[in-house]
């Protein structure tokens, strides 16, 4: 029998074993049937990763990209990032460095082949270690802001990691410590890769500093409290019309705009967890009148708060 640290080091199922993408590909496929047949988001016992299916193509639906790599291994999606429509397809995946409102919509699946996707969460934390400790130097290929959010190509050992991190979630003693050595060496694989000038962007990892990713951070945190641009211009460091650019090329809206999809999104997520009335889930997320927040709320997700929350509710 292996031991959970050979679980961690490459193996059959190692860049070795694996010929080809399509291998790995139809590998992982196997390893994540063993999670659930049944539609939705699963959580598994390494905290960080996730296992999502879905057995029919869904709509256009509103949601919040939080720092992430997601990895499709079967099916197809649809995101609509600002006036940007991306398709993604097996093997791709998608990376988030911050949290960006956007709109997303399973696009391939059915009973016999369903989309299926893992993914993993990081901090920018995590990315600000793995780039100090492994020394690597990562360099901007201009000068301008990218989105906070992109589509990479995986390669063999890429997608080996995932082979050896699901590999750990039938292990108990010692898998958290290697799959976080997993999850490192992922970071460092983007990092140190043809998206690595995407991945880290200085001003969106230090959030402490003046600057853009401040501005961000803020919002998220704060997303329930009245600010005005100027404020939060001045807070950061930064003129109005520069706060306004270099937020828009990286979350592709303005900060206001980002924080009522932050509140709406939060506002869904209380009725559906907590099984909140409408107006208290307003005041919660700091709307002040329940009748402006029924009509952005509609303009978002095509339906008033109630209508929507009862048709999520009976999919």
């Amino acid at each position: 029998m292996k031991s959970e640290t050979e679980a961690y080091r490459p193996s059959i199922l190692s860049v070795e074993g694996l010929s080809s993408r399509k291998e790995a590909l139809d590998c992982l496929i196997s390893m994540a049937g063993q999670f659930s047949e049944s539609e939705g988001r699963m959580r598994t016992n390494i905290p960080f990763l996730s296992v999502t299916r879905y057995n029919r193509p869904s709509s256009l639906i509103p949601c919040v990209l939080t720092p992430s790599f997601c990895l499709i291994l079967q099916g197809m999606k649809i995101l609509h990032l600002g006036q940007e429509i991306i398709r993604y397809y097996p093997g791709d995946y998608l990376a988030s460095v911050i949290d960006i409102p956007a709109l997303a919509q399973v696009a391939s699946a059915t009973e016999k082949s369903p989309y299926i996707g893992l993914c993993i969460e990081f901090s920018t934390q995590e990315v600000a270690s793995v780039l100090i400790e492994s020394g690597i130097t990562v360099k901007p290929k201009d000068k301008k802001l990218n989105a906070g959010a992109f589509i990479g190509r995986s390669d063999v050992g890429f997608l080996d990691c995932f082979v050896r991190l699901i590999k750990l979630t039938d292990k108990t003693e010692s898998a958290l410590y290697l799959a976080s050595l997993i999850k490192r060496e992922m970071i460092f694989n983007i990092l140190s890769g043809d998206c690595g000038h995407l991945f880290f962007q200085q001003v969106l990892i230090d959030q402490q500093a003046d600057g853009i990713g401040k501005a961000i951070s803020w919002i998220v945190k704060n997303y329930s409290r009245a600010f005005s641009v100027e404020e939060l211009a001045r807070s950061s460091n930064m003129s109005v019309s520069g706060l306004q650019h270099k937020f828009k090329a990286v979350t592709t809206m303005g900060p206001l705009q980002y924080q009522k999809q932050l509140r709406l999104q939060e506002a869904r997520s209380l009725m559906l967890s907590q099984s909140m009335d409408a107006s208290t889930a307003a005041f919660e997320v700091g709307y002040e009148s329940p009748s402006q927040f029924s009509r952005e709320y509609r303009r978002l997700f095509g339906l008033p708060p109630h209508k929507d929350i009862k048709a999520v509710l009976s999919r």
